[in-house]
């Protein structure tokens, strides 16, 4: 794998989360119960992350994760580990199932950590990628902006800021230092998961924020403010990109709505390296919005993670065509729409279905660029 000699975000690439193993789900179902000390979860966790580690180099890809398998959640464990931040527990029908969940709201000044335990869930899966690269996955800022404060119960009855710009101040301050913090510990490919994004054209949402005295389109020029100047300071050979979907939890999904309007904030944000961006099915839209596109790559989510049912090759090949009417084939890659497990529970599909569609994304990338 010459991975120096190739350009991030990768023709073929991946989200992020992976399924995870049965020994792994047993052994944080022990640790629940009591049955097991953390010391014993996290040994099943090393020895499952560097099992998968080594499936992901096998199958070809270019830049492996730790499949967030030691998280609950693709974005609330990060997110707990920062200061001025209260997780707290409840019952969503948000998904369209009743379900247990955690949320986080603000609670304190907010900042980051040095000792925040992702530095060293990084460092760990970097000692073992190699010759691939480790590539770092983290809920992006909005995720904060959006769900702990602006849209949070617990916040609004105890407001922790006097202005939102000063709450603005500390996200940022916070993030510039977690992203110093990766990247001090050898990460070189970052990727912010966010969301949060979806609530400001999902109609449902706009009108929860517009409730809670915030107007969405003023929103989206304070979302892209925030990414931009929490990327301000970004090494220039640290790589991050931007993932996006529509909500993935046990394979059902939370907005709908067009990229059309948040298009043109989004893809001005010239730090990103590429935008993963979610088009496995009609409630993406069409791909217009990619005209707002600059220089970056758009990493097509066309192979979907909800169910193990295989696309058509050819199929695929049409809509990256499709696609490439509005941004240059050479900006494309292709990758799955989401990750495969954005909770521990996981979507609704087997392992085996799983690396079929890794392989599959692999080789439809390799008959369509050759850089692949």
């Amino acid at each position: 794998m010459s991975n120096n000699n190739q350009k991030i975000p990768y023709r073929y690439d991946i989200v992020g989360s992976f399924l995870r193993p049965e020994s792994l789900k047993n052994a944080r179902a022990a640790f629940a119960d009591g049955s097991i000390s953390k010391d014993a979860l996290i040994e099943v966790e090393d020895q499952t992350i560097i099992e998968l580690i080594e499936k992901q180099k096998a199958v070809g890809l270019h830049a492996v994760t730790d499949g967030e398998f030691r998280r609950r959640w693709w974005h609330l464990d990060f997110i707990a580990g920062l200061n001025g931040i209260t997780v707290y527990d409840f019952q969503t029908t948000a998904f369209g199932i009743t379900t247990d969940a955690q949320g986080t709201y603000v609670s304190g000044p907010l900042s980051f950590s040095p000792t925040h335990p992702f530095l060293d869930h990084f460092r760990f899966t970097q000692k073992h990628a190699a010759p691939a690269l480790a590539k770092q996955t983290i809920p992006g800022p909005n995720m904060i902006f959006l769900d702990s404060l602006i849209l949070s119960k617990q916040y609004n009855e105890n407001p922790i800021y006097t202005s939102l710009e000063t709450f603005k101040q500390d996200l940022i301050k916070t993030y510039q230092e977690a992203i110093q913090a990766f990247y001090d510990a050898g990460c070189r490919y970052l990727q912010l998961d966010d969301t949060s994004w979806g609530g400001l054209f999902d109609e449902r949402f706009r009108d929860l924020i517009k409730k809670n005295g915030l107007d969405a389109d003023q929103l989206l020029n304070d979302f892209q403010e925030v990414t931009e100047k929490s990327l301000a300071n970004k090494p220039a050979d640290l790589a991050v990109t931007f993932h996006f979907c529509k909500g993935n939890f046990q394979s059902h999904w939370l907005y709908n709505g067009s990229y059309e309007k948040i298009a043109k904030n989004l893809f001005s944000i010239k730090a990103f390296d590429g935008f993963f961006l979610e088009y496995d099915d009609e409630r993406s839209g069409g791909f217009e919005p990619l005209k707002e596109l600059k220089e970056q790559r758009i990493v097509l989510g066309l192979i979907t993670t909800k169910n193990g049912e295989l696309e058509d090759p050819t199929t695929i090949g049409e809509r990256i065509n499709e696609a490439s009417k509005y941004v240059p084939l050479d900006q494309i890659c292709l990758s799955p729409q989401c990750g495969f497990a954005s909770t521990h529970e996981g979507n609704h599909l087997t392992e085996e279905d799983q690396w079929k569609k890794i392989e599959l994304v692999k080789n439809i990338a390799e008959t369509i660029w050759q850089d692949a």
